[in-house]
């Protein structure tokens, strides 16, 4: 009886093992996981002798693409011809199909590998899904074998969005144009700059040279460090870059708090702090403030063609105190009939909204601002508070638009797995690849509120990450989980089926010479350290 009861059971975890791997066999190996898609028979060979045609010759930046991606990853070479002398990749845009923004149709058969959406921005989503099959195939002898699949694709949320914090360490262009590349590889397409804060203000505004000549100066680990920052140009440079892979760039200038470095360029407009915060805020009461600030944002609104600024918003009460003991703050407080603090923050907050709205220019805030009376058709918040649901429950109360970006699962600065010594935690919790991957903001809402949320969004501050090995092992895998949180339907979402995807893109990090931290073997790469660097 024993011996038949065990071989039951060994031939049900056979059967379940089968199961399981055809399972897996019958997944696309994309990362995020298509909404729609049905393997085919057969398969493509890729190789140099592979075509592509163009139904619109609107598309030929779409192709000189493919051919610069596959060029550089696979060492196959494309041409663009106008009529197929073999099997080929035929690109089309067809206004009346799949119009949804970023849908597209992708079906790959023996004969040709056919793309097809309504817009660009589609056709792109679909170029980097066959680039991704195209890098993760076998090859052999300089040909690819692509499985036949048929995809019909759209994703989940409108914002799907990556912020790096540059204020407290700086980067550069280059690292800047690695993450770029990276999110458009895993159709992100909102990059969120924190240009402005504490350690250093790093975009250069005309009107203001001090801003950058002085408040460039420093960073969060060295006070002293040479000023760096952002040129106009090198800014353009990046936006155009983004652009091209239907990235939109999002700037954020902080205020009325984390204001420090400004104040130390321009400390005729500090409105004070406290005495771990000093200088903190940009002062509330001066009519030479908001001026100066709204110099600032319509320099900064020319630059950026988004038509959204983030004025942050949060974490005022750090450094306000001084307004309490301010003549000209009690004064405006009395005028105004402003009753505490918050109320002089918010008051701060509607003056520079009422700037962006006359320059047209949406305004971006932190969930701080959900208690306040901005209007919600020109107005985003930020809900990053994990730990307080209200201030969610309070903007979309108020119809506010919102994108989730809470810190437990979605600040990457903090820890991925038990092991790591540097990095955040929040009483004892952390960020692993699993919670990333398995966070849904339909649990955050009701049905009905359903539209007001744009999307979700992760956010690297860099206190803790002072170079490119560290933003690279912070940053991936994390950010393959990101993307098919913000793109897959969670209907269609398997962390196990996640994984054994995640592999083949694990071996792209490899080939790319990314120090990535490895889920499987922590070991791989172990957590990078700067001599000195403490968890603070």
């Amino acid at each position: 009886m024993i011996l038949k009861l065990n071989t039951k059971i060994a031939l049900v975890s056979l059967l379940t093992l089968f199961l399981t791997s055809k399972a897996f066999s019958q997944q696309v190996p994309l990362i995020p996981l298509p909404n729609k898609y049905a393997k085919g028979e057969g398969s493509f060979t890729l190789s140099s002798n592979t075509p592509i045609i163009l139904n619109d010759q609107s598309l030929r930046a779409s192709a000189a693409f493919l051919q610069q991606e596959l060029l550089k990853h696979t060492g196959i070479t494309l041409s663009v011809q106008q009529k197929a002398s073999a099997p080929a990749i035929v690109l089309s845009h067809l206004k009346t199909a799949y119009t949804v923004p970023g849908s597209y149709q992708l079906k790959v058969s023996p004969d040709e590998i056919r793309l097809v959406s309504g817009t660009e921005e589609g056709l792109f989503n679909g170029l980097n899904s066959l680039l991704q099959l195209a890098r993760t195939a076998p090859s052999k002898g300089g040909e690819i074998t692509l499985a036949a699949w048929d995809i019909t694709d759209s994703p989940k949320y409108e914002w799907r969005g990556l912020m790096l914090d540059e204020s407290r360490q700086f980067f550069g262009k280059e690292t800047v144009k690695f993450l770029i590349d990276w999110m458009a590889f895993y159709k992100l397409n909102r990059f969120h700059w924190h240009l402005t804060d504490e350690p250093g203000w790093r975009l250069e505004i005309k009107k203001y040279p001090k801003l950058t000549l002085v408040g460039g100066i420093g960073n969060h680990i060295d006070p002293t460090a040479t000023a760096k920052y952002y040129t106009q140009e090198d800014v353009k440079d990046i936006i155009a870059y983004a652009a091209d892979r239907f990235i939109t760039v999002i700037p954020e200038i902080d205020m009325p708090g984390h204001a420090a470095a400004a104040n130390k360029a321009y400390p005729e407009f500090s409105g004070g702090g406290s005495e771990k915060y000093p200088d903190f805020t940009f002062h509330p009461a001066k009519k030479a403030t908001y001026d100066y600030l709204t110099n600032i944002l319509k320099e900064t609104n020319v630059l950026f063609p988004s038509g959204m600024v983030h004025l942050g918003g949060d974490e005022v009460h750090f450094g306000n105190e001084q307004w309490s003991k301010d003549n000209e703050v009690q004064s405006l407080m009395s005028d105004k009939k402003l009753g505490d603090l918050k109320a002089v923050e918010e008051y701060f907050i509607q003056r520079m909204a009422d700037s962006l709205a006359k320059i047209n220019s949406k305004v971006l805030l932190w969930d701080e601002a959900a208690s306040s009376k901005l209007s919600p058709a020109n107005t985003i918040i930020f809900w990053w508070r994990h730990d307080k649901p209200e201030q969610l429950a309070l903007a979309l109360s108020k119809k506010f638009p919102v994108v989730i970006t809470p810190r437990l699962p979605l600040y990457f600065d903090f820890v991925q797995d038990s092991s790591q010594r540097v990095g955040r935690r929040w009483e004892g919790g952390f960020n692993p690849v699993d919670r990333v991957y398995n966070f849904s903001p339909s649990k955050l809402h009701t049905p009905g509120q359903a539209s007001l949320i744009k999307g979700i969004q992760a956010a690297l501050w860099t206190e803790r990450i002072p170079t490119i090995t560290k933003l690279e092992h912070m940053l991936f895998p994390r950010i393959s989980a990101l993307a098919e949180s913000a793109w897959t339907n969670d209907v269609n979402k398997n962390y196990e089926q996640f994984e054994s995807r995640l592999v083949g893109h694990l071996e792209l990090f490899r080939k790319d010479k990314i120090y990535f931290f490895n889920p499987f073997n922590i070991s791989e790469n172990p957590e990078p350290f700067v001599a000195g660097q403490k968890d603070n």
